[in-house]
């Protein structure tokens, strides 16, 4: 039955800033529509978080992406901020990169985000309301020689969010692209930066406010493009 709340839906959950927009929008009064691979870690999340709910699915996948938000309609409601956070991403240059990697991340970051959108903003025309969001990086802005597998990706995403900012905007509906400048607060980016400083790593929990505050800007007052950085970041 529909939640009375109204829904969040985001992609990507995993136990970094997925997991941050999970809590931020269950505390903010959402019911929250959680995707990912990974079925025990929602398992784990809908345990600790009430009105949340998770769905196993493949944003590379537009059935699964399909047979997912059709669920999430029918048991939650029409998602009202839709947040594209899934990233498919390689290390690797032109030469030796497999080709078929920069395929599927493209699946991932910008067909993913083409299918997510398709599918929930008829719903927010509509009402006349909702946000759309896509969480990048500095990728979405320049390649460097050893991103070849996945800058292509990125910054087709930022400009495949802002074609979509244009055409819903006028509609009422808010899209942006946030770049994350940074190396995200992970068990696993410690250990590949041990001697780093805390200062040098963007919190999960300060990159979900963010996108909390932009889902709910004032509308005389958008923004499309937004970026965050730790204050030390060398830019």
């Amino acid at each position: 039955m529909p939640a009375t709340r109204p829904v969040a839906l985001i992609t990507g959950v995993g136990p970094g800033t997925g997991s941050a927009l999970a809590r931020r929008f269950a505390r903010g009064g959402y019911a929250v529509a959680m995707l990912a691979r990974n079925k025990a870690r929602l398992d784990a999340l809908e345990r600790e978080l009430d009105e949340a709910r998770g769905y196993a699915c493949d944003v590379a996948v537009e059935a699964e992406i399909e047979r997912t938000i059709d669920a999430v309609r029918r048991e939650l409601g029409a998602p009202e901020v839709v947040i594209h956070n899934a990233v498919g991403g390689a290390f690797g240059g032109f030469l030796d990169i497999d080709p078929k990697v920069l395929s599927d991340n493209f699946q991932v970051n910008v067909m993913g985000l083409l299918h997510l959108a398709r599918r929930t903003a008829p719903a927010m025309i509509e009402t006349g309301k909702g946000a759309i969001i896509a969480t990048g990086n500095t990728s979405a802005l320049r390649g460097r020689a050893s991103f070849a597998g996945f800058a292509p990706t990125k910054a087709a995403q930022r400009i495949l969010a802002e074609s979509i900012a244009r055409d819903l905007g006028p509609k009422g509906i808010h899209v942006a692209y946030l770049v994350i400048d940074a190396v995200i607060d992970l068990e696993w980016t410690r250990r590949m930066r041990p001697d780093a400083p805390d200062e040098f790593f963007i919190k999960p929990s300060a990159i979900a406010e963010e996108i909390w505050h932009l889902a709910h800007q004032e509308r005389s007052a958008w923004s499309f493009l937004a970026e965050l950085r730790p204050y030390c970041e060398n830019w």
